[in-house]
């Protein structure tokens, strides 16, 4: 039991924490967990830990065994994220928080535990908050009557999550997404053939100033002459292991097209730890051989691999993988209010939805629905589960629409996988589709990432965290 939590404080940690993280942690042992530990995995996010305020016996302090308490809690937040590591430890005041400041800078992230105070209090940590870094602001309740002020911070655009609460739990929660913009700062993705999709994601400047990311560009004839290399034999044991063999069937392609589409991967693999990438996107994918294959067992690892060179999708699926360790399903909708609904249907599909840790969800091995050739998936999805439909827009947009899956469907007018999601107001979404903030083709205004949970209060904390405008598309204007 953590220490420093009462018995209901506990169930909420142990509830609506362990249980989240057990499902949502992306982490070095989980990629190795998930069959691939090769591969590269950002280093674990460095988190400065600071004490705010008075300890003592008094009336607005906190007994002073409360650091040591928090301290051992954090110990085990680290030991269950297994990719955050705390830094720091200060008490403020004693010491000046001008040199604090200046040692915070150093870190990826900062978490400050508001011990207690008065009205004081905000002009202090304010030199904390200052320094820029994402920031977590947990205040139990008695720890003073400094909360009121801490409020202005946001509605001033600063990127900190303020947390009142008695629920350790949140606090756990709100480091789980600290993460996320010290991974992207070493985040490295490849574009083969080049990014397709806004002007500004396509842009490899923009991307590194906004999300501390490499957007790198590779040749496909680079690619092809990797493939080119790949031991026939090992493509086949690839096939068999990870795609024929598990299979519920295989319809239209040939086994031999199978274990082509298991080169792309290995080819694939062998790029991204030659580059120490944890991301790839491809216009030439819908090549001979297809990627649906690769891009969906990256998924299943825990990384992310993206269909017809979307970069906006790549980095929202990004997003999610680090803060909620969920792969993306990349989608062409439409809208069908009959069912007041979102249909999502397309080729390419991870099989673990849950996350790399879960079980695989059953899959047939169908050919490309447009081309009639080619391998693809056509992935069972679950009826009834809550997702999130979202899309990371120009770098600075995060668009989301929350549902659950109606049913699922085999039409041969849409791609494989298929599958209904509930939404708020169909007629709505229809008519304000992209929410005025995509320009461009297609593929840009059209491509949607559905992911399996719902994520709306920790969406809202993690565009604070990292400056994004979070819209509900298709919410109430």
């Amino acid at each position: 039991m953590c220490q420093g939590c009462n018995r209901r404080t506990f169930m909420g940690v142990t509830a609506a924490g362990s249980a989240w993280l057990a499902s949502h942690v992306l982490s070095k042992s989980l990629y190795a967990a998930a069959g691939d530990p090769e591969l590269p995995a950002p280093p674990p996010a460095r988190i400065y830990r600071i004490f705010a305020g008075r300890t003592g016996d008094a009336y607005l302090t906190r007994p002073t065994d409360e650091i040591d308490k928090f301290n051992a809690y954090f110990t085990q937040i680290e030991q269950k994220l297994g990719d955050v590591k705390f830094v720091g430890g200060d008490l403020v005041p004693p010491a000046a928080v001008e040199t604090v400041a200046e040692q915070v800078k150093e870190a990826d992230g900062l978490v400050i535990v508001h011990l207690s105070g008065h009205g004081g209090d905000a002009p202090v940590l304010s030199k904390l908050i200052d320094v820029g870094l994402p920031t977590v602001l947990f205040s139990q309740p008695f720890s003073g009557h400094g909360w009121m002020y801490f409020p202005q911070w946001r509605k001033d655009g600063k990127r900190v999550v303020l947390l009142p609460s008695s629920d350790w739990g949140e606090l756990e929660r709100a480091v789980g997404l600290l993460r996320v913009p010290a991974k992207m700062r070493h985040t490295r993705i490849l574009a083969i053939g080049g990014p397709h999709g806004t002007a500004a994601a396509c842009d490899p400047a923009q991307v590194r100033a906004k999300l501390g990311a490499d957007l790198v560009t590779i040749s496909n004839d680079r690619f092809l002459q990797v493939m080119e290399t790949i031991d026939p034999k090992a493509a086949e044991a690839e096939a068999e292991e990870y795609w024929l063999r598990p299979a519920q069937a295989l319809v239209e392609p040939s086994r031999a097209e199978v274990i082509e589409s298991a080169r792309y991967y290995l080819a694939t693999r062998q790029i991204m730890i030659e580059e120490q990438a944890q991301a790839v996107c491809s216009v030439h994918c819908m090549g001979n051989p297809r990627g649906c294959l690769t891009f969906s067992k990256l998924n299943d690892l825990g990384y992310v691999g993206a269909c017809e060179g979307d970069i906006d999708s790549t980095l929202t699926m990004l997003l999610f993988a680090y803060a909620f360790g969920v792969p993306g399903f990349i989608t062409d909708p439409v809208i069908d209010t009959a069912q007041n609904a979102m249909v999502h249907f397309h080729c390419t599909s991870a099989t673990k939805l849950d996350g790399p840790q879960g079980e695989r969800r059953p899959f047939v091995i169908r050919s490309q629905t447009d081309s009639r050739g080619g391998v693809a998936l056509q992935v069972e999805n679950r009826v009834g589960q809550e997702v999130t439909c979202a899309k990371l827009v120009s770098l600075d947009k995060l668009l989301y629409c929350p549902g659950k899956i109606l049913g699922t469907s085999t039409s041969p007018l849409a791609c494989r996988t298929q599958f209904a999601q509930s939404v708020g107001d169909a007629r709505r979404l229809f008519l304000n589709w992209g929410a005025d903030v995509i320009q461009g083709d297609v593929m840009t205004l059209l491509h949607r990432v559905v992911f399996y949970g719902q994520y709306q209060q920790q969406l809202e904390d993690l565009a604070t965290l990292m400056g994004l405008q979070l819209i509900e598309e298709g919410g109430v204007a």
